[in-house]
């Protein structure tokens, strides 16, 4: 391969690390969403969150260009703003990783009861704890190269959703599209914003390009931009088809309208993407403890995953509450310590970045005004 031909792949696997990092569990809870408010309204919202998402990526890795030195958001903000704030952004990460790890436990149990009911009837409950099972063994043991293929599984999930939505864009009914309630105008902000969630991906695309800071801008546009248009057609066919019958998983409400054989392959598909995300996530969470908190290896891995698994038991199981809150009220905490990080940087930066946002500030502040009402939307709305 030429020195051309490898830059530019860098430059895609750059582009694709933020795009698989984006898309994940959360594109199965916007059709629901999108279904409730009205098709055009899910559309102005999945367009205004992607650029929002954008700006704050964008905002987040002139910070990273600003900075020295290699950290992560909880790194950039002990740097900036010190110990104290390093603790509360703490806080919030695990929170927030504990709302992500419970949505992949009640996604996971539908999925695999769509694909195994015929054979082997159960509960969703019995299969989400099959799930979780399988799962927290597999974290338990460390599958460290399983870990690292997440970005292919959810290059199958994509397939999956590119492929439903070509089935269901074949079968739609306009009729479908044309809903709109002013009472639920505001119902997609949680989910959607959920579902744009990329920022952890932006050190590593500055480690993917290290040496071609100057190709990372384009590379956060795309990324963020692809899962703009796997959401709108996801969307589009999935509402299209089941309508006001759209299921809260998006999957089992097409049942009726495209068949059991393609929704099983769908299932399929989303299963292997959701169960190495949750290895991602659930491991992630257990080094936090592990090697941020000096816990061990055993009590880490309880603190990682008990507390997800407890809540299932104890009856948290919407998937749509649940990501509601966990991307309006922590996601939007998430926005307001990026924002900062960003606006700390531009005065305290030690480095020249490669690219510089226009109107950087006007739009900072801008944006933690929107994150500020969407925390207190969800927050009114519980």
């Amino acid at each position: 391969m030429t020195l051309s031909g490898l830059e530019k792949m860098r430059f895609i696997c750059a582009a694709a690390t933020l795009a698989g990092t984006i898309i994940g569990v959360g594109i199965f809870g916007i059709p629901f969403v999108v279904a409730q408010a009205g098709f055009a309204t899910g559309v102005f919202y999945l367009v205004a969150i992607a650029f929002l998402s954008l700006f704050m990526h964008l905002a987040y890795a002139e910070a990273v260009l600003r900075t020295g030195q290699d950290h992560r958001l909880i790194g950039y903000i002990g740097k900036y703003f010190g110990s104290k704030s390093k603790k509360v952004a703490t806080a919030v990460l695990l929170v927030e990783y504990y709302g992500i790890i419970l949505a992949y436990i009640i996604v996971g149990g539908e999925f695999l009861n769509l694909i195994f009911s015929s054979w082997l009837p159960s509960s969703e409950f019995i299969w989400s704890i099959i799930f979780f099972l399988f799962a927290a063994w597999a974290i338990f043991l460390g599958p460290r190269a399983l870990a690292k293929n997440e970005l292919f599984f959810t290059g199958l999930l994509i397939l999956a959703a590119i492929y439903l939505s070509a089935k269901g864009i074949v079968s739609l009914n306009p009729s479908n599209l044309t809903g709109f309630d002013w009472a639920k105008f505001f119902v997609p902000y949680g989910v959607i914003f959920f579902s744009f969630g990329g920022s952890t991906a932006i050190p590593e695309i500055r480690q993917i390009l290290k040496g071609r800071e100057k190709k990372i801008k384009s590379a956060i546009i795309l990324g963020t931009l692809i899962p703009l248009i796997i959401y709108l057609l996801f969307a589009l066919a999935v509402v299209g088809v089941s309508g006001s019958k759209t299921s809260p998983e998006a999957i089992k409400g097409l049942v009726p309208f495209l068949g059991e054989g393609t929704i099983i392959l769908g299932a399929v598909f989303g299963i292997l993407a959701i169960f190495t995300s949750f290895l991602t996530a659930g491991m992630n969470l257990k080094k936090i403890f592990q090697y941020d908190y000096r816990v061990k290896s055993f009590p880490s891995f309880i603190l990682a995953l008990g507390l997800p698994i407890a809540a299932y038991l104890l009856g948290f199981k919407n998937f749509i509450v649940l990501i509601a809150f966990t991307g309006a009220v922590l996601g939007g905490i998430d926005g307001i310590f990026t924002i900062l990080v960003y606006l700390r940087a531009k005065k305290l930066g030690d480095r020249r970045p490669e690219f510089s946002l226009p109107k950087g500030k006007f739009l900072a502040y801008l944006a933690i005004i929107l994150f500020v009402l969407g925390i207190i939307y969800q927050i009114a709305m519980i």
